[in-house]
Order: structure tokens, then C-alpha cells, then sequence
């Protein structure tokens, strides 16, 4: 069975009965794993290849064939979901209504961002933060409207990986996580931490409405990808290894993020990264600093 037919398999378990659907999700995504990480790791070149060496401690993927295989069935989900959805997304719904949903998510990640402009130092970000929530919140009704944008309060994103990155930690080895998409280590334990502190996701699992979590996480990735269709089919098709200009280019836009440059926190390449999207780039930009889902 290959990849495809093993995703396609997955994502038709969802429209089962909903008693035995999750059962069959988790060991079909089990067995993927498995199989993803039987490929083993990258091998390292002979010591004596100094530039081979060099080459390699510079990519820094010593799980590559693994990180590959996630990189398919990310691409193979992609395909069959969250891409369509997003065609649906950006094609049927007016702007005006797909302005208002980036709105409402910018606004419900902002004591996210406050938190971390909190745990950086960064005095002056934090107090931005915090009066674009106070704003947004109340004269935008619930986030409905960016009007501290409109008062020239402008809005910026942090994460708990860029924390963490500001404290000296280093950033490991390049992962590829099934569904999230790029990654390292220290990302990884930035996503988990942003999630335990979000003030949603602690009202969805300490009121058993965990539906509410998912269902923010899914708009968002549609948001987000539908932002991106015809960019990231053009770097695709520019890209000789998509993979490794995938990798390349989720490690520019990290550290463009972690120096407060341009640029969104997260990557939004293949997953369901919770992070706002980047800002409009000119055309060799796109290019260069792009992101793909």
C-alpha cells in the first residue's frame, strides 16, 4: 500500500461511525509512523570529507529520509483537504468576510503574543499588544474589527520558540512533524507550550470543549493556506528539491521572526500552525522568504 492510498484511508475514517472512526485513525496513523521512521536517518559523510562534513552540520537534517516521508504525507493531506478547503475558502466566501475571520483569529492569539513580548523583555511590543487586545476586543467587538490598526497600533506576532530562541537556546536539528510541517525542537516545545497557555484552549479542555481548540486550529490553517495557493504552486514549480528549499526557507523565515524583521512567528508550511500570516511581499520576496503549506 503507498502513501496516498494509506492518507486517503485515514482521512475517509473520519466519516465513519464516530465510535469506531478514532480507534481506526490512530492505528492507521500509527502505522505510518512506523513505517515513516523505519527509513532510518540521513548517513553522515566519511570524517575525512571536510567540505562533505561542513555541508552536511550546515543543513543540520540528520533525519532527512524520515522528515521526507512526513514531508509526502503532509503534501498527500494537503492535497486531499486542506488545499481544496482552501479554494473553497478564498473562491466562495467575499473578502470582507475572509478579512473578519483573520481578525477574530489575530485577536484570539494576542495574550499568546503578550505573554511571550512579556517573557523577552520587549516592554514597549507588550504594551502594543495589550492595547490592540483592550481595543479590539471592545470597539472592535470582540476582534471583529482591527481598529487599533486603524489607529496606527500595529500589530506584530511572538511565539514561545522565538522565547526560547531569545534565552540562548539552541534550535536542534531540522524535524518535519506529521501535520504541524517544519520544525525543530525548539519550535516543537514552543507549540506545545503556546498551547497550554492560551487562554481558549485552557476554557476548551477545562469545559470539556475541545471542539472549540480543533475548530480554531482548522480555520486558521484554511485561512492561512488559502493566503499562500497561487505563491506556493509558483515555488514549487521553481523549486529543483522542494523539500530542501522547504527547509531553507522555514529556517529564513524563523530567524527573520526571531529578530523581529518581517515575517510571520510560524511557517505556514504544511500543517496547522496557529501562527497570523506574513506580510504582503514584493515579487522577489515571495520568492526568497515565501512559505508553503
Amino acid at each position: 500500500m503507498g502513501i496516498n492510498e494509506l492518507v486517503t484511508m485515514m482521512v475517509q475514517t473520519t466519516f465513519m461511525n464516530r465510535d469506531v472512526a478514532p480507534m481506526m485513525f490512530s492505528r492507521l496513523f500509527a502505522l505510518l509512523i512506523c513505517a515513516l521512521v523505519m527509513t532510518g536517518c540521513a548517513t553522515a559523510p566519511a570524517p575525512g570529507d571536510r567540505d562533505a562534513v561542513a555541508d552536511f552540520e550546515e543543513i543540520n537534517d540528520p533525519f532527512e529520509p524520515t522528515n521526507r516521508g512526513v514531508f509526502t504525507v503532509n503534501r498527500a493531506l494537503d492535497r486531499l483537504a486542506l488545499k481544496p478547503a482552501a479554494t473553497v475558502y478564498r473562491k466562495g466566501l467575499p473578502e470582507f468576510v475572509q478579512d473578519r475571520i483573520g481578525d477574530i483569529l489575530a485577536n484570539l492569539r494576542s495574550p499568546v503574543i503578550f505573554l511571550n513580548d512579556v517573557l523577552q523583555g520587549e516592554g514597549v511590543r507588550a504594551a502594543h499588544t495589550l492595547m490592540r487586545f483592550v481595543i479590539n476586543s471592545t470597539l472592535g467587538l470582540g476582534g471583529f474589527m482591527d481598529m487599533a490598526t486603524a489607529m496606527d497600533i500595529e500589530g506584530h506576532d511572538e511565539d514561545f520558540g522565538q522565547t526560547l530562541a531569545v534565552w540562548g537556546v539552541p534550535e536542534g536539528p531540522f524535524m518535519m512533524l506529521p501535520v504541524f510541517g517544519p520544525s525543530n525542537p525548539r519550535d516543537t516545545v514552543g507549540l506545545v507550550v503556546d498551547f497550554l497557555t492560551d487562554p481558549l484552549s485552557i476554557w476548551a479542555v477545562n469545559t470539556d470543549r475541545e471542539y472549540a481548540s480543533f475548530a480554531r486550529a482548522g480555520v486558521q490553517a484554511v485561512d492561512a493556506r488559502s493566503d499562500t495557493l497561487d505563491l506556493l504552486d509558483d515555488v514549487e514549480k521553481s523549486s529543483l528539491d522542494f523539500y530542501a528549499a522547504i527547509r531553507s526557507l522555514y529556517r529564513q523565515r524563523r530567524a527573520d521572526a526571531i529578530s523581529n524583521g518581517k515575517g510571520s512567528a510560524n511557517f505556514p508550511a504544511p500543517g496547522l500552525s496557529q501562527s497570523p500570516l506574513g506580510p504582503v511581499l514584493d515579487d522577489n520576496e515571495e520568492l526568497s522568504r515565501s512559505a508553503f503549506r
